[in-house]
């Protein structure tokens, strides 16, 4: 397995661009790694990448050797899905990111139970309201919330889910209650929105009687993470629009209530990305198909 786990070596470091950062998603020294690359180096009898103190750049070769060592892993990930399909005890370990409110509220409650179920199986959790690239970061999949732009990944769509807007009591009485879009711009009211790096700029998609329209709304306050939107809004400091799941305890308890109801937020879709190559992989099959019947069952 040494001349694979050098190729899989290759591979990372060539798509990270970093000895550094390939070590770390591959959880081995930077030494390992290095020792690594000169082993296959030295198989080859070629310079793979042009090292210097502060870049690492692919040889004409290394950029040649990438294409056959892309396919030679999609050819063991075939031939170790074959087999998993045959013996039906997936095994390995899938990593796996989600959104912060998605992730903690529906998928990782669930994930002792898949792994009850598939006990080979070992989850690696990333929890993250920003951006992923799933290539990059070494994930197997990502469960998503919305439109994904990067069409070189497969999708497959598990449900819509409902939205709404909503505030706290408090802001309410401050500020009064508005009953659609208009009124969330005519009186200027703090809208409290989700920003990353890269993030458009912030439009509410909600449902009129002439359609769907874009609501371009603003805010004293953004974050990169929903809960502290949340948090905020609970505090009385602004509406903010979300997925009923993330809120409906505090729909119940009465610590939000639903404003501008004659306008309802589009749902949003909920799907999961997984690149292309880990289409035949059971154990990403396997785990998408359970958290699906459980997300929709979670919705009905």
């Amino acid at each position: 397995m040494a001349y694979l786990d050098n190729i899989q070596t290759f591979v990372r470091v060539y798509e990270l661009g970093n000895m550094s950062a390939a070590a770390r998603d591959q959880r081995i020294s930077a030494a390992v790694a290095s020792a690594r690359i000169s082993q296959l180096e030295d198989h080859l009898n070629v310079r793979l990448f042009q090292r210097t103190t502060r870049t690492l750049n692919p040889t004409e070769q290394g950029h040649l050797f990438y294409r056959g060592a892309c396919k030679i892993l999609e050819a063991v990930d075939a031939a170790e899905a074959e087999i998993s399909n045959l013996t039906m005890t997936p095994r390995g370990s899938l990593f796996v990111a989600a959104p912060l409110g998605l992730g903690r509220r529906l998928i990782a409650p669930k994930l002792p139970d898949f792994k009850e179920k598939y006990p080979l199986i070992d989850i690696r959790l990333r929890l993250s309201d920003r951006k992923l690239d799933l290539a990059a970061e070494g994930l197997d999949m990502a469960f998503f919330l919305g439109i994904p732009e990067d069409s070189a990944l497969r999708m497959r769509k598990i449900a819509d889910i409902p939205r709404l807007l909503c505030a706290a009591p408090s802001y309410v009485d401050r500020r009064g209650m508005p009953e659609n879009g208009d009124d969330l711009l005519r009186d200027k009211h703090a809208c409290l929105n989700l920003r990353y790096p890269g993030a458009p700029e912030f439009q509410w998609p909600l449902q009129t009687d002439d359609g769907v329209q874009r609501f371009s709304v603003q805010g004293p306050f953004e974050s990169d993470d929903g809960d502290v939107l949340t948090g905020w809004a609970l505090d009385g400091h602004g509406i903010i629009l979300k997925p009923i799941f993330e809120v409906a305890e505090h729909l119940k308890s009465g610590a939000l209530i639903p404003v501008a109801e004659d306008n309802p937020p589009v749902p949003i879709q909920l799907a999961c990305l997984y690149m292309h190559r880990r289409r035949q992989d059971p154990k990403t099959r396997l785990l998408i198909d359970f958290m699906a019947d459980h997300i929709q069952a979670a919705m009905k």
